[in-house]
Parts: structure tokens; sequence; C-alpha cells
């Protein structure tokens, strides 16, 4: 059992709110850590893809009003939207009763329906959080290579084997793509969307040519946008945004594209061990996107993420911009001998950042020279999570 770190978030999000919506991909342990918050206080846990426990639900109001003084737990609750308008007048009947926090914690595999639905009928009134997959924070150092490997869905993670974990993220694909994402309403030929993604998987931490993508798939460029909005909006892919703020320099535009799980990335491009992943061409921007996503997980709000790239070559793989205009640059490096290139130094003289790391495999820190310190990515990361502030 990995304890995830946004046990005390969530704690703290129920504590100050009526209602949090916790949402992630399907299968990252969101249920785990509700039931976990469940055993803390008095509470209720509904499944609504369960047919008894929706059931219940036939008329929300009268039954939910007689749980009124536990929390009540709504597991995959895009499963019936309507259920909003309701939780918005119990909500404000707990609130006049004087209860004002920690009444409804609301489950969804996606960002989509249900940041639509709350956020039309519960503003105000909600607080939101994002779960991933197990990241390097939390399962240790020792375990980067497996991390990196299989990626942070618990079931690959600690699958029996090499082997039994890409069969689990095949499965688990094929599934996606199959039952899950007809369930939020999209008619998308199964096959069509798998070629999509493994397009996507090919062209990992490149930047998006929705008019090359669309010529491979033998659709128009809105379709193509649409398919990858809703990758995204199931958390399953990364717009990486580009620098925008005026450096007098021209600027790239487009944004970079990552499949967010690396264990994701490798079964869709048929990688299932480690030699495979390092005698393939993904390997350096598959250790990339996963830098990147470790990052992110190990940020706090106020935080912004971007890469910064110029038409004449100056590059920074990942700035990270803090409150105040401060900003990091990183540079990420799949090498034992990390050395910055020649468009990380140009990059650095135009956006002046206070510090500058190369992210690198190895576990010392060490300088390089002209402001550039070598660092492991764990020990990036904790340096980002521990500046955090008090929430």
């Amino acid at each position: 059992m990995i304890e995830r770190r946004l046990l005390r978030d969530l704690i703290s999000a129920l504590d100050r709110s009526p209602a949090v919506a916790l949402v992630g991909p399907r299968q990252v342990g969101k249920t785990t850590l509700a039931l976990e918050v469940g055993e803390t206080r008095p509470s209720i846990y509904l499944d609504l893809e369960s047919d008894a426990d929706r059931a219940k639900l036939a008329e929300p109001e009268l039954y939910l009003a007689e749980h009124q003084d536990k929390l009540v737990i709504l597991d995959e609750v895009h499963r019936k939207p309507d259920l909003f308008q309701n939780l918005r007048g119990l909500i404000d009947r707990g609130r006049r009763a004087g209860r004002r926090s920690g009444q409804f914690l609301l489950l969804g595999s996606a960002s989509i329906d249900l940041l639509k639905q709350s956020g039309e009928s519960l503003a105000g009134r909600i607080a939101y959080l994002e779960l991933g997959p197990f990241d390097l924070l939390e399962v240790g150092e020792a375990e980067l290579d497996k991390l990196w490997l299989r990626g942070g869905f618990p079931d690959s993670f600690f699958a029996e084997g090499d082997g039994g974990s890409i069969r689990w993220r095949q499965d688990f694909i094929r599934t996606y793509l199959e039952r899950d994402i007809p369930q939020f309403g999209f008619r998308i030929p199964a096959e069509t969307l798998r070629r999509f993604w493994t397009m996507l998987a090919h062209s990992q931490g490149g930047l998006l040519n929705a008019a090359q993508l669309a010529r491979g798939l033998g659709m128009d460029g809105k379709t193509v946008a649409s398919y990858l909005d809703l990758l995204v909006d199931l958390l399953l892919v990364r717009r990486l945004a580009p620098w925008h703020n005026n450096v007098g320099k021209r600027l790239v535009k487009s944004p970079k594209v990552y499949v967010r799980d690396s264990g994701l990335l490798h079964a869709l491009l048929g990688l299932g061990d480690r030699e495979a992943i390092l005698g393939h061409p993904v390997a350096g921007l598959s250790w990339e996107g996963f830098v990147i996503e470790t990052l992110h997980a190990a940020s706090w709000p106020g935080m912004e993420h971007h890469f910064y790239r110029t038409a004449a070559g100056a590059e920074i793989d990942l700035v990270l911009g803090f409150p105040g205009g401060r900003r990091w640059a990183v540079e990420i490096k799949r090498s034992l001998d990390p050395k910055p290139g020649k468009g990380f130094h140009s990059a650095r003289a135009d956006l002046e950042p206070e510090r500058s790391y190369v992210v690198y495999p190895g576990q010392e820190r060490f300088p390089l020279g002209d402001g550039i310190e070598a660092i492991s990515l764990a020990g990036l990361a904790q340096r980002v999570a521990t500046l955090a502030p008090s929430l």
C-alpha cells in the first residue's frame, strides 16, 4: 500500500468546502483514496456504475437528506449528471443548518462532464483536486526505472513481472477505447481513436502538427482537434504550452504533446521491457515526458509549466513559473554525462531564470558551470514540492 501524497490535501479541502470533486483517469486509485478518507469520519459510499446504488438515487433529495450528517461519496458521478442540481439544494440546506464543509466527495474518471456540470450548478460550493497515477515521490527513488517502464497505474506498477504489467496496460487501453469513452457520450470508432493515440505516442514530445495527423487518419483538422481535446480531457494526454511572454524573439507557438503515463506510452508502442525501450527512438522523449509529469505531480497551485523555443533554435525543455515572476529552467537528459546544449545557454540568456537545472537519471548533484546544476529527478521534484505554501 503506497500512501498517496494527495490524501492530506483532500482532507483539507473537505474541511473547508461543502463539496470536493476528485478527478483522474480510471484505475489510478480514486475510490481507494476516497474510502480511506471515509474511514476518518461518518460516511456513505455509492457507486453510480452499480444499478443498485443508482436505484437508491431515484429520489435523490429524499435519500441524501437521510444521510445529511455523513460525508456522501459518489463514485463515477458523471453517470448521473442530473444529480448536480439536487446537490446544490442539499448543500445550501446544509449550510443554513450550520454544516459548511465536508458534505459531498464526487469522483469522476475525467474532467469533461464532471467539471462542466459542477461548474454550472455548484459554483462557489466545490473544490477540485486531480489524482494521477503513482509519482516518484510516492514510490521512492529506488523504484525510478520500474515506474518509468511500467507507469504509475497501481495494477500495472504492482503486476507480477513485466509481461503481466504490459498485458494489464494493453487491456486497459482496449477497455478505455471500447467501453469507457462511449459512456461519456462520444461515438468514435475505437480503432480510429487507437490509431490516433498511437500516432501521438510515436510523436511523443513533438510539436503538435494537426494537419499531418489529419492526413495520416484521413480526416479533417477539426476532427483531429476534437480527438486531441478528448484525450486531454480524459487526463491521458498533456498539451505543454509554449512560453508566450514577449522576449523580442520569434517564438514557437504550437504546443508539445505527450502521452502522460510512460507505461501507457510504452504499451501503445509495444515496448514491454527496459531493453526494448532503450533500443527504441522514443526512449529519450519518453524520459522527457516522464520528467515533466513527475514535476507536474510535485507542483502546487499557482505554478505554471511551459517549454521555450525560438525559431533560431534556443530551447528550454521545461520552464517552471512561480508566483511573482520567478522561473526555473530545466533541461532534460537521458544520459549519465549531462551537458546542456548551446540552445539551452541561448534560451537562458533570453529568460534569465532564477535557477537552471539539468535533470538526469543519476543520483548525484553537482555544478556544471555558469550557474547550472545537474540534479536527479527525485531531487528536483522534492525541491519543487517543499516550496509549496501551506494549504
